[in-house]
């Protein structure tokens, strides 16, 4: 789990405090309303150190063994799980980004599937992300619209699978998560210090479609998915007002009071990334949304090739459908309420 994953959990807890409902979470690597699901306790404490633990009384910490005694007799399951991808990439990191989604949302499915009537979860919210769609600078993308044909796209459609094969008693959301925008973690976590070093700016034309929502409005999403029947199926969680990354720089630069001109300059991206590995690619969010960078670099040094891929326009027709109550519909106005 990546920061913009763990800011999720950490507010979702906090919203979960006020609610009747018990609830076991994955992906945070009796009478405990949150059960934080995780393959290690370690770094789920990371999440919720000691010192935390008076502000989420209701959270219990369980490894993998006691999955199934926690699933059973929660009131439903969210699943976050999956190795972070903001990464370098090499073919064991691929091979894990896919499995570590796979591999947690099958365990979770089982033991839904094998509890007792009386004790199963009745609603499964399962994370997925916008890479499903694949990118495009021209298309709009809603839920209705077909997946892509890259790497991401694949392992979105077996990430969405491996969820579908939940008992038809239980109502599953799927969240097609977009950029989630957050002050510790996330896009604007390794945004913001380049901003602030007057390095900011868009990356190659800048055209490329950004695809955000803003943390409060995501953790409500899934909140709302919870407990609001009618929320079934796929549902993108995205703003309703998707914009383009040149225009998302200018309104974190004028939120910052910096100058958003400048190409991502080679120290900067050192700075964020570190030298090594013949390809890196760092994604500025915690989805898959397609937008990225591949930096080659022959002898384990950067160099000067850099192929800026597009992003892709993403709407959430059937949040909209559904009435959902955005916050934050503009990104200058989400960003506001981040750095204020």
């Amino acid at each position: 789990m990546d920061l913009a994953a763990s800011e999720i959990l950490l507010t979702f807890c906090r919203l979960l405090q006020a609610s009747q409902m018990t609830v076991s979470v994955t992906g945070a690597t009796d009478n405990h309303q949150v059960r934080v699901l995780t393959r290690s306790r370690s770094k789920a404490e990371l999440i919720f150190p000691g010192k935390k633990t008076r502000f989420f009384p209701g959270v219990m910490i369980a490894e993998e063994p006691q999955w199934r005694d926690c699933i059973q007799g929660s009131t439903a399951v969210v699943n976050l799980a999956g190795t972070p991808i903001g990464t370098r990439w090499s073919s064991e990191i691929k091979k894990e980004i896919k499995e570590s989604r796979i591999r947690v949302t099958s365990k979770v499915v089982d033991l839904i599937n094998e509890s007792p009537e009386g004790v199963r979860p009745s609603v499964l919210v399962s994370a997925t992300a916008l890479g499903y769609y694949g990118t495009s600078e021209t298309e709009v993308f809603d839920e209705s619209s077909p997946s892509g044909n890259d790497y991401l796209a694949e392992v979105c459609r077996e990430w969405e699978g491996t969820a579908l094969k939940v008992n038809k008693d239980v109502r599953l959301a799927l969240i097609r998560i977009g950029i989630v925008l957050g002050k510790d973690g996330g896009a604007l976590a390794k945004m913001i210090p380049l901003f602030m070093m007057f390095a900011g700016g868009p990356l190659g034309s800048g055209q490329q479609w950004f695809s955000w929502i803003h943390l409060d409005d995501i953790v409500n999403l899934i909140y709302e998915a919870l407990s609001n029947p009618s929320y079934r199926g796929v549902i993108n969680g995205t703003a309703p007002n998707p914009v383009r990354l040149a225009e998302m720089c200018d309104h974190l630069g004028n939120v910052l009071g910096r100058p958003s001109w400048l190409p991502v300059p080679e120290f900067a991206l050192k700075a964020v990334l570190g030298e090594g590995a013949f390809v890196v690619r760092m994604f500025v969010l915690m989805s898959f949304t397609g937008l990225f960078l591949i930096i080659s670099a022959p002898n384990k040094q950067l160099s000067n090739q850099l192929q800026v891929l597009e992003g892709q326009r993403v709407v959430p027709a059937r949040a909209k459908e559904l009435g959902f109550p955005f916050k934050y519909r503009y990104v200058k106005d989400a960003l506001k309420a981040i750095m204020s």
